[in-house]
């Protein structure tokens, strides 16, 4: 891709500022050092004690998850008018799953794609247009519903398709969207990939890749007092790039990876895999996966395996109050790429959806369709090359705005923008990859739903 900027702001509002940010990543890496060479005491912290588990180790304190403070938005019927304007409206697909393995993604992203359109359109549109959405279902990578749904969003003639939330299945279909002249942008695909993908500088993500995601996740497993890890891993794009990640984590900490048992989508036996993990006797379980968890874990605390040793990612850090007998994952941690959702922003998603109890990817993909919005604005066009085109100079180096409304009075004022999204910074870089994000890092209770325990910031 063609970078059209050189430089990058950090801060997700007002309240939080590029030195605050680096100054909570470099706390993070102080941490992790401490680690290596025992936990500091709490009187030497000069805090809260941290939280020792039953398993022997003991992570670092909770930050109590708060979310960062909002920014300023914008006056809807403020809105300059476009004095560019368009015949035909700017129409957007989703490949968003409601069916397979990342199922439970699919309501919050829906309803974060949902929020921004409903906000956009009640701020003026694009180009003088109300913007259209047309949702379509991604399913997973033991199906082809994926290709059979971005082929009915093509010949519906879409600009821009949100998702898909699998890193499996954009592989499957990238080559498709992007032939066709039309802008990707997922909300969730993590997997390094991606970033060298010849795709015509038409593919987009408002996730950081696992890179970030894995480094912080090693780390952090390290900071509990770790020095073995087994991990099950998903034998996919997804899974083996976060294992990769993980690992460069861990040894280069000085810990060591004693066991790594893959598993492939469409298993549903997983035996051989555990009794080979468990076997290895390591100080921590990573279990990178996606609803294979429900079927895993019980096999793992079948044979003693303590919750408070067990991490998660992304894929499976998921609400499993309905699956697992209360108590089953107590204790465990996993990590979501993305700030913690804010009160405000599960309010306005509560509108759109009031049965949402999971908030996994929908900061990320509301400011899909608001990057791509401001960028359609920004080229003037609707045409999918024109919008890419802008994306990475809307994301950065600007005046700094917080939702639709207030970037795009800015940017019909004259203003260079710089869009602060929800999910974090985003600033892309000339691959389509967010530059800065934040990791969250989740605890388990004894209803296995996960809450928010402590945020990692980070910059690849």
């Amino acid at each position: 891709m063609t970078a059209t900027r050189n430089s990058a702001r950090f801060g997700i509002g007002e309240n939080a500022p590029r030195a605050a940010k680096i100054a909570a990543l470099s706390l993070g890496v102080a941490l992790f050092a401490s680690a290596c060479g025992g936990n500091p005491t709490p009187e030497e912290e000069g805090g809260a004690s941290s939280a020792p588990a039953a398993s022997g180790l003991t992570c670092p304190e909770s930050q109590g998850g708060a979310a960062p403070e909002p920014g300023e938005k914008g006056d809807p019927g403020a809105v300059p008018e476009a004095e560019t304007t368009s015949d035909t409206p700017l129409v957007l697909g989703s490949l968003l799953p409601t069916t397979g393995a990342l199922a439970f993604l699919g309501p919050p992203e829906i309803a974060g794609v949902n929020l921004a359109v409903q906000e956009i359109n009640e701020a003026g549109g694009v180009l003088g247009q109300d913007i259209e959405i047309i949702h379509r279902d991604s399913g997973d990578t033991t199906t082809d519903i994926a290709t059979q749904s971005v082929t009915d969003l093509l010949s519906q003639d879409v600009s821009a398709i949100i998702g898909a939330a699998s890193s499996g299945v954009s592989q499957t279909v990238i080559n498709q969207i992007t032939g066709a002249g039309v802008v990707q942008m997922s909300p969730a695909n993590t997997s390094p990939d991606f970033t060298d993908w010849d795709d015509n500088g038409l593919y987009w993500r408002t996730a950081p890749s696992d890179v970030l995601q894995g480094r912080v996740l090693g780390n952090y497993i390290m900071a509990c007092g770790a020095q073995t890890v087994g991990m099950i891993v998903l034998n996919d794009a997804y899974g083996t790039g976060l294992q990769a990640s993980i690992k460069e984590a861990v040894e280069s900490a000085g810990g060591q990876i004693v066991a790594e048992e893959l598993f492939n989508e469409g298993d549903s036996q997983f035996s051989s895999q555990v009794d080979a993990l468990v076997a290895a006797e390591p100080d921590a379980y990573v279990v990178i996966s996606f609803d294979q968890a429900n079927s895993i874990v019980p096999l793992m605390t079948g044979q003693g395996v303590d919750p408070g040793s067990m991490f998660f990612v992304d894929g499976n850090t998921a609400d499993y109050s309905e699956d697992l007998d209360p108590g089953t994952l107590e204790g465990a941690q996993g990590t979501q790429p993305g700030s913690f959702a804010g009160d405000e922003f599960k309010d306005a998603l509560a509108e759109i959806d009031d049965s949402l109890n999971v908030w996994n990817y929908a900061g990320e993909s509301y400011d899909a369709v608001n990057l791509i919005a401001l960028a359609a604005d920004a080229a003037g066009s609707t045409d999918g090359a024109a919008i890419a085109a802008e994306l990475e100079a809307v994301s950065k180096e600007g005046t700094e705005c917080f939702d639709y409304a207030g970037c795009i009075t800015l940017q019909r004022e004259g203003e260079d923008i710089d869009y602060q999204g929800i999910s974090g910074p985003i600033t892309f870089d000339e691959n389509g990859d967010p530059t800065e994000a934040f990791i969250g890092i989740y605890e388990f209770d004894e209803n296995n739903t996960p809450q928010p325990y402590r945020s990692e910031a980070g910059q690849l």
